[in-house]
């Protein structure tokens, strides 16, 4: 009996850890951070910054990352915070604001990961938690919830597939209905 409840607690736990872990990696990351990390890599001020990161002493560069770290795990926490509490879109705002500060660590982060990795303590923390990752990774119980969401996924854009082919191919009478529309709205208004 106890250990069963005890499989059935750790099962639970599991699962847990598997869907925060997937809420950040696959809709907070791959949908939003990621985008905004690869725009923020993309500008051309920042790729003078990282050659400038270069020459900058490992210290400040870890002093830096840790601060920006801190702040945007301060804010998650605050934020998480203020939606227990029942201020939901102020949580929410809090939360869509600290991204931006996220994708930008993770930027320098990656710009600076061969001078931070000169810090023992840094690599080896860092390291624990690439292993934390794997092993969450490697769990059935993950594996089997992202092929449930792939498969969630895939029905979603076929659905969306046919009621864009159903709705707005350009024989569609709704179409022509809307571009009526349009057209009757826009010479109103050039008037």
């Amino acid at each position: 009996m106890i250990v069963r409840m005890k499989n059935r607690l750790i099962s639970l736990m599991q699962l847990l850890l598997v869907l925060i872990f997937i809420i950040f990696e696959e809709l907070i990351w791959e949908g939003i951070a990621k985008p905004i990390y690869q725009r923020i890599h993309a500008l051309r001020i920042l790729q003078k910054v990282e050659a400038k990161l270069r020459s900058v002493n490992p210290v400040v560069i870890l002093l830096l990352f840790v601060i920006l770290l801190a702040m945007v795990e301060a804010f998650g926490i605050y934020a998480g915070l203020l939606f227990v509490s029942g201020h939901f879109l102020l949580g929410l705002g809090l939360y869509l604001s600290k991204i931006p500060i996220a994708a930008f660590t993770f930027w320098l982060f990656r710009v600076t990961e061969d001078k931070l990795m000169r810090f023992a303590w840094f690599k080896w923390l860092y390291e624990k938690i690439m292993t934390a990752i794997d092993w969450l990774k490697s769990l059935a119980i993950y594996q089997e919830t992202m092929a449930k969401l792939k498969a969630l996924k895939a029905e979603i854009k076929a659905a969306a597939r046919r009621f864009k082919e159903r709705y707005f191919k350009e024989e569609s009478p709704f179409v022509k209905r809307l571009k009526r529309h349009y057209r009757n709205l826009k010479e109103y208004l050039d008037r």
